[in-house]
């Protein structure tokens, strides 16, 4: 693995950010209107049920944290959409360029653009609603690593997909994680779901991220538990989602690039 060339896929893909209106709305805009939305509706729970003082912590902290999952995701599966649209897949892979390399460099974006989404939404919160996520303190590095993970391995598993399927299933590059974010329990407890929700989510390892950062709000303390099971379940998914996007990219192969 060179780093010369998942550095030039990085920076491919940063000179196109900086001159796309589209990457850059969903980057800054999107994550902004949900904070001014759910910011006011938390606000206004807040006078009314004065006793629920911590909801509108726990609702914008939900949602800078839901932030990391869907730019993990997204880089990976628009990244791969990008080149797909331009049919550039044969030029990029005509290079020495390998699997690994081009994976590892969508990986690195994710990275890169949930740093720079977070750290705006952040500042966002503070702004509107002196909301400071860093009350989690430590806590905040292990949450938003399985996170990241998490929006990784949905990001691998719809890359495969349009790789087997192409471009005629791409809407789920936008609407995957939103398959699980019920089940996350980002706004509420998991048991306040029906009871088989709830068994879905005990297969899901951002509910466990996203009851353990209510369990700190509320009460200062973590089970950690909660970071195991998800770190178990993150490790196994993201295994299998790299063993089908290997398979989905070798049968591509087969078939050949041009095609795609």
């Amino acid at each position: 693995m060179k780093l010369h060339r998942i550095y030039a896929i990085i920076l491919r893909f940063m000179y196109l950010f900086r001159h796309s209106l589209d990457r850059l709305s969903d980057a800054f805009y999107w994550p902004t209107l949900d904070l001014l939305l759910w910011g006011v509706t938390s606000t206004y729970f807040r006078s009314y049920l004065p006793q629920t003082s911590q909801i509108v912590l726990v609702i914008l902290g939900g949602i800078l944290l839901w932030i990391i999952v869907w730019r993990g995701q997204y880089e990976i599966t628009i990244g791969i959409l990008e080149d797909l649209w331009n049919r550039n897949l044969v030029n990029i892979f005509v290079t020495p360029l390998k699997f690994s390399e081009w994976i590892t460099s969508l990986v690195m974006l994710g990275i890169i653009k949930a740093i720079m989404s977070f750290s705006f939404g952040l500042f966002v919160a503070f702004i509107l609603y002196k909301i400071n996520i860093f009350t989690l303190g430590f806590y905040l590095i292990p949450f938003a690593l399985l996170l990241i993970i998490t929006g990784w391995w949905i990001g691998f598993f719809i890359a495969g997909l349009i790789l087997r399927y192409g471009i005629k299933i791409q809407q789920l590059a936008w609407t995957a994680p939103w398959v699980i974010s019920p089940f996350s329990a980002i706004y509420y407890p998991v048991s306040s779901l029906p009871d088989w929700a709830q068994a879905i989510a005990l297969f899901i390892p951002t509910s466990y991220v996203f009851e353990g950062a209510r369990e700190v709000i509320e009460k200062g303390t973590l089970d950690p538990n909660k970071l195991y099971i998800s770190l178990l379940l993150n490790s196994t998914y993201i295994i299998l989602s790299l063993i089908f996007l290997k398979k989905s990219f070798d049968k591509v192969l087969e078939r050949g690039l041009v095609k795609l």
